[in-house]
């Protein structure tokens, strides 16, 4: 690879802090620059100078603009979770975020022991983490955390059917309504039940998977851990006669559901659970589940060869985002189904649909913004969902991460 410098396209210096040498400043920066293996990288430093990378594989070409050197110092001492921090103040940007975060996401492998946090902050980063475990009180705080911002958050920038998990497009130029219909109908037809069977939906969201099945006349109990989410969801299912005679949404814990049911369906509610109770998640769905019974789960999974590097130190989802989250494998997923007792018969990876989900998110998120800020969300939570969307949305383009339909049999 080689690294190209020019000063052309100038850009305003920034004079907020005292800087170092700038010869050293970009000396760091080019060394850091020298790793990249896929794709390219053009960073605008604060003086305007432009710094090319060009690795030896193809892959994304993407843009970072520092607009002050202090970005590099945060992502130096805090890693990935300073660089995230460094956006939210406004230190960096990018004319395509998710670009940067795919060309990033795919070097990793090449920059992470560059882009490690200093030993201290990585403890004192993984030390916060852990104190979001995922207890019963714990997960209680950690759902609220992000779903209780509030219905009319999610309203703003959400499909109508308040779906908060991946579409499935089947066309090109397919809306994320269709999109997400679409994802319903095949979730509904791996589920396969019959009107007068049980169905129980751990993590049931704004009610519309039981909405959908309610109205097949099966009967569903859906339990979340989200008071906003409940009192929409119920809503929903007061409004019509024939839901609420099938339907029925609770404010409780996986954990503490009794009783057996014909089918189990879950969507991207795993990540939340923790490393620590995935064997009580699952040996609960085999309690569960009447013998021969199917669960469907969405899951959100992370690379085999990125999850020990992902497990011992806390990212930016997990400070910011998602506090108690945890990805699992694919191997995990196996593996903790059949330790408990259950077969997975079938997976169907999806994982280019989540970047289009998301891209088509961020677009409704920004579009939205002045009735955000009429909701009172100011500019420097704004700037986090933007990245929160943007990163996610890289790392399914880079591979980082998958999201998939997993079918068990009990």
């Amino acid at each position: 690879m080689h690294i190209d410098a020019d000063s052309t396209d100038l850009l305003p210096s920034s004079h907020e802090e005292m800087a170092p040498c700038r010869s050293l400043r970009e000396t760091m920066l080019a060394r850091l620059l020298r790793q990249l293996a896929v794709g390219s990288l053009t960073v605008v430093t604060p003086e305007g100078r432009r710094l090319v990378a060009r690795g030896p594989l193809p892959g994304p070409e993407a843009t970072l603009v520092l607009h002050r050197w202090r970005a590099m110092r945060r992502l130096a001492t805090g890693g990935d979770v300073g660089f995230s921090e460094a956006y939210i103040a406004g230190d960096w940007s990018s004319p395509d975020l998710p670009a940067f975060i795919d060309c990033a996401a795919r070097n990793i492998p090449r920059l992470a022991a560059q882009l490690a946090a200093l030993p201290p902050l990585r403890l004192w980063n993984r030390l916060r983490h852990l104190l979001h475990a995922n207890s019963k009180s714990g997960s209680r705080r950690n759902i609220s955390f992000h779903y209780d911002l509030g219905n009319e958050f999610y309203r703003a920038w959400l499909d109508a059917s308040m779906s908060y998990s991946s579409a499935i497009y089947t066309d090109p130029g397919q809306s994320l309504e269709a999109a997400q219909q679409a994802k319903l109908a095949r979730i509904i037809e791996l589920v396969d039940a019959r009107p007068g069977q049980r169905v129980l939906e751990i993590g049931c969201g704004w009610g519309s998977l039981a909405a959908a099945l309610a109205r097949r006349g099966i009967d569903v109990v859906g339990i979340t851990l989200s008071r906003e989410q409940l009192a929409d969801g119920r809503a929903l299912i007061a409004a019509q006669p024939m839901l609420a005679a099938h339907a029925e949404l609770r404010l409780q814990d996986y954990r503490d559901v009794n009783g057996r049911y014909d089918r189990i369906v879950s969507i991207e509610m795993l990540e939340a659970v923790g490393e620590a109770y995935w064997p009580i998640y699952f040996t609960k769905l085999r309690q569960c589940l009447n013998p021969g019974g199917t669960a469907v789960l969405q899951v959100i999974t992370i690379a085999e060869d990125r999850f020990e590097d992902y497990r011992r130190n806390t990212d930016f989802i997990q400070r910011h985002i998602f506090p108690g989250g945890m990805l699992p494998t694919k191997t995990h997923i196996a593996e903790q189904a059949r330790r408990a007792g259950l077969e997975l018969v079938a997976t169907e990876a999806f994982g280019p649909s989540y970047a289009i989900t998301l891209a088509e998110w961020r677009a409704r998120f920004l579009a939205a913004r002045d009735e955000l800020e009429r909701q009172g969300f100011g500019s420097d939570f704004r700037r986090l969902w933007e990245y929160y969307l943007s990163y996610c949305e890289g790392g399914f383009r880079a591979g980082a991460i998958d999201v998939g339909l997993y079918t068990l049999r009990g």
